[in-house]
């Protein structure tokens, strides 16, 4: 895991403010810092899940998108996505940019406080996930996975419930990767401390 990494501190328009390592970013009530959220589909419109290593700081054994991460000092968004989805899962594909939003949430090692871009794509090839990142991997239907939050809540993290309610309004994105019965698909409804650039 990439704990060394110098991370990308920002103000709430994505406007760079500076730099901090990776644990610092995390401590106490956490820096806003640039990050990033991949939600992966494959043809048959499941969602890609991965279970988050035990030996995670924040939110280890939760279940959460496909992956998510941050950009480096000095690297591009374009690169850091597509360098991370190899280094957790092993496979590359092309991304779309969806959307930004702000989260903050406590755990009990820290805090995320992220301006989060949130990408998606498609996958049907071989997943070779690191088990140093991630313990276990599922596909999901949409309407299923949108059930097992709402009976399980604490089994997710709160950044990827957060990007389940919105998804519900990118239809047309979620359409274009042939993800089915996108119109029927009722996440929970939003959340106040959530917001949306």
């Amino acid at each position: 895991m990439a704990d060394n990494d110098t991370l990308i501190l920002v103000d709430e328009h994505d406007n760079e403010l500076g730099y901090e390592s990776k644990q610092k970013a995390h401590d106490g009530k956490g820096l806003l810092h640039r990050a990033f959220s991949i939600l992966i589909f494959n043809s048959k419109g499941e969602m890609l899940l991965q279970q988050r290593s035990s030996q995670k700081r924040l939110w280890n054994g939760y279940w959460a998108n496909a992956c998510c991460s941050h950009p480096r000092k000095g690297e591009q968004m374009e690169d850091a996505i597509h360098r991370r989805l190899q280094e957790e899962l092993g496979f590359d594909t092309q991304l779309k940019y969806l959307y930004k939003f702000t989260y903050q949430a406590r755990s009990g090692g820290g805090s995320e406080h992220e301006l989060c871009s949130v990408f998606i794509g498609r996958h049907d090839g071989e997943i070779r996930p690191d088990p140093a990142e991630v313990s276990a991997i599922k596909w999901m239907p949409l309407h299923e996975l949108s059930r097992d939050v709402a009976q399980h809540p604490e089994s997710y993290t709160p950044w990827f419930k957060a990007e389940l309610t919105e998804l519900r309004r990118h239809s047309n994105e979620l359409k274009a990767l042939g993800v089915p019965h996108v119109l029927g698909f009722h996440p929970e409804t939003r959340k106040s401390g959530i917001s949306y650039v």
